[in-house]
């Protein structure tokens, strides 16, 4: 434990401070219409459905160490075995907030660039990417389940499961960096925060629409 702090720390904080960065920037529901509210769900699950699985599956494929492919090997089984996808269609139902078109279009310009830097297979920045959006995932939960509430929603198993699995996750994906930074014997830098830009761009349009409308 001690080891993974110390080599991930810096990479921790910069995280941390990310994610601080983009709550703060995240409208309070009471100023948005039942139209935006809808539209936040339905942007998020146009991104999450069909992504993230694809993106771990990624970082699985580019890590090296054994401990990391453990790591991202269970998330897997976890996301694929108990059908988070399809919690999330059901919370977005739920709500009424089924992506469209226009949400697909919203989403889909920097969609594409956290894609193209997925498909380049870079091992630690990818682990950076997902354990930053776990990371964010986690804390979006209480946000994006009070957007659903107030469209009449009952159904919180999706955010449920994901404002708690998601902390052990996010723990767990910084091990799986320690372990393929000490065995590609790289230090943690600055470049390995490559992907955090994109996605960041990615979850602001999410939140507040195309270009940040």
């Amino acid at each position: 434990m001690t080891s993974t702090l110390s080599r991930t720390a810096p990479i921790q904080e910069h995280i941390e401070r990310a994610i601080q960065q983009l709550f703060a920037s995240f409208p309070n529901p009471d100023r948005l219409s039942a139209a935006e509210q809808c539209a936040i769900i339905a942007r998020y699950t146009a991104v999450l459905e069909g992504n993230f699985i694809y993106w771990m599956t990624a970082a699985y494929l580019s890590v090296a160490s054994t401990e990391a492919h453990a790591i991202i090997r269970n998330n897997l089984l976890e996301e694929v075995r108990d059908n988070h996808p399809g919690m999330l269609r059901r919370f977005a139902m739920a709500a009424r907030a089924i992506p469209t078109d226009r949400d697909a279009l919203a989403v889909s310009r920097h969609l594409h660039g956290v894609r193209e830097f997925v498909g380049r297979l870079s091992g630690a920045r990818i682990v950076i990417l997902m354990a930053f959006f776990e990371g964010f995932i986690q804390r979006f939960m209480p946000y994006l389940e009070e957007l659903a509430r107030r469209q009449g929603s009952s159904e919180t198993q999706y955010t449920d499961v994901h404002g708690v699995c998601d902390v052990a996750h996010t723990q767990e994906l910084f091990h799986a960096l320690e372990a393929e930074l000490a065995l590609i014997g790289v230090p943690p830098t600055a470049a390995l925060l490559e992907g955090v830009g994109p996605l960041t761009a990615l979850l602001q349009v999410i939140v507040q629409g195309e270009e940040g409308r």
